[in-house]
C-alpha cells in the first residue's frame, strides 16, 4: 500500500504539486493522468525520491519513504520511463541484471531471473539475452525496459509515459503485456500518462491531475460517467464515451438467449471489441462461449448498439 498525505512540491515559490492525498491499494494499477505541467511526473518521482517533497509524507506499507537512503529506496522500487533508458553498451541480459547485481544476488539467481522475465515477455532468452539494445525493435526495447524495472522483484513499479514512443499497434500489445505481468507478479503499479484512452484501458483507479491538484480519484467507469469537474469532462471527451464504457464491460454481461452461426466470441471479451467484430464480419449475431467452451447464448449487433446508445444518454 502507498499512502500519500498532503504532499506538496514547490520550485522557487511556485507550487507544482499541491496538497495531494491518495491511498494506492496493493496489487493494483493506478494511472495518473493530466495535461503537460499538471504535476503528474513530479508526484511520481517523489515516491522514489528522485524529487524530494517540500512538505507532506509518503508511506510504503506503513514505512515513511524517507527512512532509507534514497539509493536504497530506489533499488526496492522499479522505475520504467519513456524510451526505456537501456544502457546501449550492455547486453539485454546485463541490462535486466543491473539492480540484482547491485543487490549482490548470486550469478545463478540473476540468470534464472533474467530468463524468467524474458520468457514472460515472449523473448527467447537464448536469442535475446546476448543482444544489444540497438539490435531490438522499439517494442522489444520497451519490454526489456519493463523487465529491467521488475528484475529485483519490487513490490512497487513506477512508470512514466512508458509507451509514449511506441506506434499504436505495438503500444496496445505493450499495455496488454503489462496487465498480464502485473497479474502474474501482483505488483503495485503507478503509471503516468497524458492519454486518457491508455488510462481507461489499464487502470483499476485513475487520478486526474490539474494544476498540481488531484481533482478526481476514481475507477475508470466513474471517471467516464461522473466526471467531477469540467476539466475532467474535457479530458475524457464526449463523442466516443459510450464506446469507451463498452471497453470496460464484458460480452458475458450482454448475452441474449438464442443461437447464431459463425466463429464464437468469448464471454470474457469486452463489448467494444465484440461490436467491432460484428461490424467487420457483417453479421447480426454471433455465439458466445464460456471459458470451458459451453455456448451461453448469442450477442447481437442490435443489442450492443442499444447499449451504446443507452450509455450516451441518448436513444439508440
Amino acid at each position: 500500500m502507498i499512502e500519500i498525505d498532503t504532499l506538496c512540491k514547490s520550485y522557487d515559490g511556485v507550487e507544482v504539486v499541491r496538497d495531494v492525498t491518495l491511498t494506492i491499494q496493493p496489487r493494483t494499477i493506478t494511472v495518473i493522468v493530466g495535461t503537460s505541467g499538471s504535476g503528474k511526473t513530479t508526484l511520481l518521482r517523489m515516491i522514489n525520491r528522485l524529487v524530494e517533497p517540500t512538505s507532506g509524507t509518503i508511506k510504503l506499507d506503513g514505512e515513511d519513504n524517507r527512512s532509507l537512503p534514497g539509493y536504497e529506496l530506489r533499488r526496492r522500487i522499479g522505475y520504467a520511463i519513456q524510451g526505456h533508458g537501456l544502457f546501449p553498451h550492455r547486453t539485454v541480459g546485463q541490462n535486466i541484471a543491473t539492480v540484482p547485481s547491485l543487490l549482490g544476488w548470486s550469478k545463478a539467481r540473476i540468470t534464472a531471473r533474467v530468463n524468467e522475465l524474458l520468457t514472460l515477455f515472449q523473448l527467447d532468452p537464448a536469442a535475446f539475452a546476448p543482444r544489444f539494445p540497438h539490435e531490438l525493435s522499439g517494442g522489444q526495447q520497451q519490454r526489456v525496459g519493463v523487465a529491467r524495472a521488475l528484475a529485483a522483484e519490487p513490490n512497487v513499479l513506477l512508470m512514466d509515459e512508458p509507451f509514449g514512443a511506441l506506434d499504436p499497434i505495438i503500444r496496445a500489445k505493450a499495455q496488454d503485456d503489462l496487465k498480464a505481468i502485473q497479474k502474474h507478479f501482483g505488483t503495485t503499479i503507478l503509471l503516468v500518462t497524458h492519454d486518457m484512452e491508455e488510462a481507461i484501458r489499464l487502470a483499476d483507479m485513475i487520478a486526474v491531475m490539474d494544476k498540481g491538484c488531484v481533482v478526481q480519484f476514481a475507477p475508470p467507469s466513474e471517471i467516464l460517467t461522473k466526471p467531477a469537474t469540467d476539466f475532467v469532462a474535457t479530458l475524457i471527451g464526449t463523442s466516443d464515451r459510450p464506446f469507451r464504457l463498452m471497453s470496460l464491460a464484458k460480452v458475458g454481461d450482454a448475452v441474449e438467449p438464442g443461437s447464431a452461426n459463425g466463429l464464437a466470441i468469448a464471454a470474457s471479451m469486452n463489448q467494444r471489441d465484440a461490436l467491432a467484430e460484428l461490424l467487420w464480419s457483417g453479421r447480426q449475431a454471433l455465439p458466445v462461449t464460456a471459458a470451458d467452451g459451453r455456448v451461453l447464448g448469442r450477442i447481437t449487433l442490435e443489442g450492443l448498439t442499444a447499449r451504446a446508445g443507452h450509455s450516451s444518454g441518448h436513444p439508440a
